[in-house]
């Protein structure tokens, strides 16, 4: 199983939602067994680290995202991931206008896929502070969690509940 997490740029969002998911995953039954990416839309920070704050977030919560660098979205990826899952509704279209056909079934919001209630997107927090940031990862874990479980009771499809 291959997951492709998407913000906008894959300095704040995506990169923490990595790393959460990571962290979660390498502590359950599926070590191993699932491997996890993220993305951006844009590529105004390709090749740069995650923000600094977001690299501070994770860590206050030990969980190292300083060695991610960012990339765009490319169409490789619809191939090559099980699933795209996207921050909020306009990396959400973004991608869907991008997807072949073929691959638009697999493209989705992440907190509803991970079986979150309520929340649909995680907010960008590039222009907050460490308040934002601290919500996002809140957020982020959340979901992560709620992936872990979504993949370990379907065997590691992420089939159910599309």
């Amino acid at each position: 199983m291959k997951l492709l997490l998407v913000c906008l740029g894959n300095i704040c969002r995506s990169p923490m939602a990595e790393g959460a998911l990571r962290h979660r995953l390498e502590r359950s039954p599926l070590a191993g067994q699932v491997q996890v990416d993220s993305a951006g839309t844009g590529d105004w920070h390709s090749g740069e680290p995650p923000d600094q704050r977001a690299i501070a977030c994770a860590r206050g919560h030990g969980v190292d995202i300083a060695g991610l660098r960012a990339r765009q979205l490319q169409a490789t990826d619809f191939a090559a991931f099980d699933w795209i899952l996207c921050a909020d509704a306009a990396n959400l279209r973004d991608v869907r206008q991008r997807a072949p056909a073929t691959a638009l079934q697999r493209v989705a919001l992440w907190l509803p896929w991970a079986g979150l209630d309520g929340r649909r997107e995680i907010p960008d927090p590039y222009t907050g502070g460490s308040a934002q940031f601290e919500e996002v990862w809140r957020l982020v874990d959340a979901a992560a969690a709620g992936s872990v479980a979504r993949l370990s009771a379907d065997g590691g499809s992420g089939i159910i509940g599309r």
